[in-house]
C-alpha cells in the first residue's frame, strides 16, 4: 500500500513558530495578546473589511452573528441546504426555525429562485444564512438583490471560501456579517479557530464583549448579559498569522489540483467537476469535487472505496440539511413545484477528491490512475 494521501490536511511553515515563540517569550499564552490583535488586523486587511473578531471556531462566529441578528425562539431563518451542519446549528442554539433552501446547479450554492419562493411563503422571515460551498462563491448579485428587496439581512458563511472572490470582491464581505473558519482542513488553519467580520464597528465590539463572558468593566466580576468563552487564544492566533502569509500560495496550489483533475477526466463524459461562474468568480478551490452521471454504472461509493483501499482519503458531498434526522420537520424549498432537488442530486452523485496542497505530481497521478481505471480508461 502506498503512502497516505489526505483530503486536505494542515501545512505548516516556519513563520508560525516565530509568532508562537513570541507569545511564549512574552508569557501571553492566555486568550488575547499581540497575536490576536495582529491576526485581526492582517486578516481584515487581506479581506478588505474594517472590523474583525478572532474567535475559537467558525461555529462561534456564526453563533455570534445569529445573536447580532436578534434571532429568537420561533424566528424563521432561510438557510443553505447543501452545507455542513455548523452553518445552521447556531440558528438552533437560539431556538430559531430553519427553512432550508435548495441549491442551484451552476455553483452548487443557494438557489436565488428557491430563496424568492421561500420568502413568498415565509414573508415573516428574519434573515438569510448562505454558504459559499467548497470555496465557490454563490450567485451573490442575485441573492443580494432579493435580500435587499425584502430587507432581509444576509449572514455569509465563508468558512470554506477565504480568499475566493466574486467580481473582484472577497467573500465574507457581501453580507451584513461574514464568518470564517480556520479548522485543520481549511485553506489556512489556526488548528481550530474562526473569525467574524463586518463593517459595523459596534457589532464587532459587542461580539468581543459577548465572547469574553460578557464581563462588565468593573473591579469585581459583574455580568449583565449571558456570556460565552469564544475568544481566540494568543498562541492559536500566532499560527494564523504565519498561515496568512501563505494563503495566496495555497489558493494557487488548490487551483492547480482542480485543473489537473479537470484535464485528467476530460475524456470521460460521465465525470464533471464542481462548477463555478468563470466570468464573475474566482474560487479558492478548497476542495475539488466530481459528479458522476446518474446513468453510469460507476457510483461515488465505488470511487471512494477504490481510493480508500489504496490509503487515499476522500469524502462524500455534504449530506443536505433537510435530509438530516436532527432537522426532521424543517421545511425545504426548491426552485419550482417539480419536486426535484438539486441538493439531493449533487449529494447522491458527487464526492470530494483529495485536495491537499502537499500533493505531488506522483500523488496526483496515483489518484487519477485509480479513478480512470474504474471508468475503463
Amino acid at each position: 500500500m502506498g503512502k497516505k494521501i489526505y483530503l486536505s490536511s494542515p501545512t505548516m511553515y516556519g513563520e508560525e513558530q516565530q509568532f508562537i515563540k513570541e507569545a511564549f517569550d512574552t508569557n501571553w499564552i492566555a486568550p488575547l495578546g499581540a497575536n490576536v490583535d495582529g491576526f485581526e488586523k492582517e486578516l481584515g486587511k487581506y479581506i478588505g473589511v474594517s472590523h474583525v473578531a478572532a474567535l475559537s471556531a467558525g461555529t462561534a462566529a456564526l453563533h455570534m452573528a445569529v445573536k447580532l441578528l436578534g434571532i429568537k425562539s420561533g424566528d424563521i431563518v432561510l438557510c443553505s441546504d447543501l452545507t455542513f451542519s455548523a452553518t445552521v446549528n447556531p440558528v438552533a442554539y437560539e431556538n430559531g426555525t430553519m427553512v432550508f433552501i435548495d441549491s442551484e446547479k451552476d455553483t452548487w450554492n443557494m438557489s436565488p429562485e428557491a430563496l424568492r419562493r421561500a420568502i413568498k411563503k415565509y414573508p415573516q422571515a428574519k434573515a438569510v444564512v448562505m454558504v459559499n460551498l467548497y470555496g465557490t462563491p454563490a450567485k451573490m448579485d442575485e441573492i443580494l438583490e432579493i435580500c435587499n428587496e425584502y430587507n432581509l439581512p444576509l449572514l455569509e458563511d465563508a468558512a470554506e471560501s477565504l480568499g475566493a472572490t466574486y467580481k473582484g470582491k472577497q467573500t465574507g464581505r457581501f453580507g451584513k456579517y461574514g464568518a470564517f473558519s480556520f479548522n485543520g482542513n481549511k485553506i489556512i488553519t489556526t488548528s481550530g479557530g474562526g473569525a467574524l467580520v463586518s463593517e459595523d464597528k459596534e457589532a464587532i465590539k459587542k461580539v468581543r464583549f459577548w465572547s469574553t463572558q460578557s464581563r462588565e468593566p468593573a473591579r469585581h466580576y459583574q455580568h449583565k448579559e449571558l456570556g460565552y468563552n469564544y475568544r481566540m487564544s494568543n498562541v492559536v492566533a500566532g499560527i494564523g498569522r504565519g498561515q496568512l502569509l501563505h494563503l495566496d500560495e495555497h489558493i494557487a496550489l488548490k487551483k492547480a489540483i482542480y485543473e489537473t483533475y479537470k484535464k485528467a477526466f476530460s475524456d470521460i463524459p460521465e465525470i464533471t467537476m464542481n462548477p463555478f461562474d468563470e466570468k464573475n468568480s474566482s474560487p479558492n478551490f478548497w476542495l475539488s469535487c466530481m459528479l458522476i452521471d446518474e446513468k453510469c454504472k460507476v457510483k461515488p461509493l465505488d470511487v471512494m472505496v477504490a481510493l480508500e483501499n489504496e490509503n487515499i482519503e476522500c469524502r462524500p458531498i455534504w449530506k443536505p440539511m433537510h435530509m438530516q434526522p436532527v432537522f426532521e420537520g424543517c421545511d425545504y424549498i426548491t426552485a419550482d413545484d417539480s419536486g426535484l432537488s438539486a441538493s439531493e442530486d449533487i449529494f447522491k452523485r458527487g464526492l470530494c477528491l483529495p485536495s491537499d496542497v502537499k500533493n505531488t505530481k506522483e500523488d496526483m497521478d496515483r489518484i487519477i490512475t485509480i479513478v480512470r481505471s474504474l471508468f475503463g480508461k
